[in-house]
Order: structure tokens, then sequence, then C-alpha cells
């Protein structure tokens, strides 16, 4: 019998090892920047980065194990979510307005009526859970299964899969993901991938437009925060996932502040 139990064991292990993504699917051409690594130890925080060249086909990786690992994507879903609901006419476009359902919750911007365009940039939760049971799960799960997303689990139900369910996604998955998203590879309109990249952005000057999404765990036991993303400069697309482990509230801001020190760094933004 513990023979029988010993073999479940190890091929489970053997299972899960085999089945997280390999840095070397997004490309042959990456190299460990292990200097990154101070940006980390001035935020007092652990994590990971990945930044990709598209015109290059080329990365940089800060802690690789890391960037293999899968966890809750938490916001970040709301990428796909989106991209989701617009093209099942969950709702009509970006700015077609829900109604708040009155339930008063712990962010004060939340408790208003929502659209996309404004759900996204407060990263109202109540909203994407709505959209989620607008999709349902069947549709829902058609269009993980269709952009491989993660690992594609939904579990049972469908409006916090992403944020306390089976769902899970590495910093190399998520560059993946991006990578179909600007190459417009995904099984989405261009009109839809072009909406949802344009409700994404969060700065731009006159040398570059940077798109991006949060996330952070907050319903389970390790707190993992999110930021991940694109800048549009020298046409080119350079892509970056962030996650680093949150141990106290003043460690989320430190996922744009890491992300923003090393894209200064490479000379992308200024």
């Amino acid at each position: 019998m513990k023979t029988k139990i010993l073999i479940i064991y190890y091929f489970l292990a053997f299972s899960i090892l085999f089945s997280q993504t390999s840095i070397n699917e997004i490309s042959e051409k990456y190299k460990s920047q292990n200097d990154w690594g101070k940006y980390f130890d001035e935020s007092g925080v652990e994590g990971t980065f990945i930044l990709y060249n598209l015109n290059e086909d080329s990365l940089k990786v800060y802690n690789q194990e890391r960037a293999e690992k899968q966890f809750l994507p938490a916001s970040t879903f709301k990428i796909l979510n989106s991209l989701i609901s617009l093209e099942v006419k969950a709702v009509k476009d970006e700015n077609e307005i829900i109604k708040w359902d009155g339930v008063k919750r712990f962010y004060d911007a939340w408790n208003q009526d929502q659209s996309m365009k404004s759900g996204i940039k407060i990263s109202c939760v109540w909203f994407y859970q709505e959209l989620a049971r607008r999709v349902g799960f069947e549709r829902m799960q058609m269009y993980i299964d269709s952009v491989n997303y993660g690992n594609k689990k939904l579990g049972d139900k469908i409006d916090t899969f992403w944020l306390e369910g089976e769902l899970r996604i590495s910093a190399v998955e998520q560059i993946l993901f991006l990578r179909k998203f600007v190459r417009k590879e995904l099984p989405f309109s261009e009109q839809n991938l072009e909406t949802v990249k344009n409700i994404m952005q969060v700065d731009s000057t006159k040398n570059y437009k940077m798109y991006a999404k949060t996330g952070m765990t907050a319903r389970v036991e390790k707190s993992i925060g999110w930021y991940v993303g694109f800048v549009e400069a020298k046409n080119n697309f350079y892509l970056f996932a962030l996650n680093i482990d949150i141990n106290k509230d003043e460690d989320a801001k430190e996922r744009i502040e890491i992300t923003l020190d090393i894209l200064k760094s490479q000379s992308i933004i200024n």
C-alpha cells in the first residue's frame, strides 16, 4: 500500500513539475538579469520580473524559478474578462453603465455605477464579477481554453475563480498571453482588442505609451501582487510581467515602483 501511495505521489509531483510553462517557450534568447534583484531588495519584497522585446524576440528575467511558478491572476484577469465580455456582448461597449447594486464595499470608488472603462481603472471587483456572470461558464471556459490562459481551471464559481478559485497563471504565461494580445493573435475582433488596449493605458508621452493592469490576491492566505502590461515605443513593444509577495499593505505600491525602475534602467521609459 505504501509503495502504491509513493508511486501516486511521485506521479503527481512530476505532473506538476512538467506542467509548468518554461521560459524558453517565450524565446530561446533569454538572459538572467540578477542585478535587478537590487530593486526588490530596496523595496523589501520577494518577486520576479520578465521583460520581453517583441521585435528582437528576446527577454530578460529576474528570478526564473519564480517566473515559471503559477499564482492566482487576481485582477490581471480583467484584461481577458474585458475581451470576452465585449466579444459575447455582455456589454455593448466599454461605456455601457452597469448600475451599482447598493452593497457598500471597502473602496468608496466602487460604490457607484460603473462602465468597463471606469471599472478597469479602479479595478472594480463587483463590476467584473457581474460581467463574468453574464458571460457564463460555458463561454468563459471556451475562451480561456482557446487562448490557453494559465492552467485553464475555472472551478465551480463563475464570479470568483480568478480571485480565490482554481485558476493559476505564471509570469511566463502572462507574457505569452500579452504577446498574442499585441500581435492580435487572440480570438477577438480587432475592434475589441483595440478597445481593451485603450482602457488599459496608464501613461502617455511623446516617446512612449504604457498599458498595464495591477492585481493582488486578498482572499487567500498568501497575498501576491501583480503588474503586467506593455510599453509601445520606438516602433516596438516591450512586454513585462512582475509578481511579488505582499506581506504588508505598503508593499502593494512596490509593484509599480519596481516596474518603473526597471523600465527606466533599460531606457524604455524616462
